[in-house]
């Protein structure tokens, strides 16, 4: 393939996933980070880097076909990152499941990458990129629909240290407020606990008591490039239960995954007609380096339908795009 592509925080846990899946699918994978000592572990070139300093970013990125980025929390990286992508002229992926960060690069940088030429594709990753992907596909040939669900069916959810520091900082840039896509456009709330209900997920996992209005970065992509006013996401009440214990991803097989499932239930409606698209597999972690690889070799390859900053599934053929990560993501179309 010949492409060289930039970890930015390669040896976080999602970055180590990255970088396996790079180097598997044949691309030229280069660590960059701040601390030597833990980029040497790949036995691979590296390049030491801080978003506090530009001029490192740049020699880092110097030479590579695209960047992908790592580092959480976003809020703090992504734009530094960003930034250097567009002096170098080359894309950038991350997998931010922020939903601040992920506004702000839409906020700050959709004209600058489209003059620039760049493609940026925030929140390629588990949260945010594979529900937009579903959504897009369950959409079909709708312009767009009166509402978009998608509820996480998570066996458990051991989050890993970036996710509770990326957490925190959320929270605190939202005053603690909740957040959730209403009437087309974000709207914040304080106080009060997130309703419960139940949610009939497919077989297996069946019926689950879920938390609603537990909004993640589908409330920022989905509604990005899809008509949809509502976009409503739920979890599991045990899975995030399992976020205040914050005990870390335990691996178990060989590839340092862990024995977490997922399904992902998404619907769309419009009118009385309803359109569900349903994905499984296993590792949120894990399962977000095979998105964030097969977008950038797409935008690397010129697979792509837009330019600048955009989503999955605006940026690229969504339905295509899922088809070929089948070995990882089980997804299936369900009536009802």
């Amino acid at each position: 393939m010949g492409y060289r592509v930039a970890v930015f925080g390669a040896y976080g846990h999602t970055g180590r996933f990255v970088m396996t899946e790079l180097r598997v699918r044949g691309f030229g994978a280069l660590p960059v980070g701040r601390d030597p000592r833990r980029l040497a572990v790949f036995g691979l070139d590296y390049r030491v880097a801080s978003v506090d300093d530009p001029a490192s970013l740049d020699a880092a990125l110097a030479g590579v076909d695209a960047v992908i980025n790592c580092a959480g929390p976003f809020a703090s990286t992504a734009a530094a990152v960003i930034e250097a992508a567009l002096r170098g002229g080359i894309p950038y992926v991350d997998v931010a499941a922020e939903i601040e960060a992920n506004l702000d690069t839409f906020t700050h940088f959709t004209e600058p990458a489209r003059a620039a030429g760049v493609a940026v594709v925030p929140a390629m990753a588990f949260f945010g990129g594979l529900g937009d992907l579903l959504a897009t596909t369950a959409m079909g040939d709708w312009t767009s629909a009166d509402e978009a669900h998608v509820a996480y069916g998570l066996s458990s959810w051991h989050p890993t240290a970036g996710t509770v520091a990326a957490g925190v900082v959320s929270r605190e840039r939202r005053a603690g407020r909740r957040v959730r896509y209403t009437g087309s456009r974000l709207e914040y709330q304080s106080g009060g606990d997130l309703p419960r209900m139940d949610w009939d997920f497919p077989a297996p996992l069946g019926r689950r008591s879920v938390l609603g209005e537990f909004s993640m970065a589908d409330v920022v992509t989905i509604p990005r490039h899809l008509v949809v006013p509502e976009v409503r996401t739920y979890m599991t009440v045990d899975a995030a239960s399992d976020l205040t214990a914050a005990a870390a991803p335990v691996s178990v097989d060989g590839q340092g995954r862990s024995a977490q499932t997922f399904t992902v239930d998404v619907i769309v409606r419009r009118g009385d007609e309803r359109r569900r698209v349903v994905a499984s597999g296993r590792d949120i972690y894990a399962v977000s380096a095979p998105l964030a690889v097969e977008a950038v070799g797409r935008v690397l390859d010129g697979r792509t339908r837009t330019s600048g900053v955009a989503p999955a599934g605006e940026m690229f053929d969504a339905p295509d795009f899922l088809r070929a990560l089948s070995s990882a993501i089980r997804v299936e179309a369900v009536s009802g």
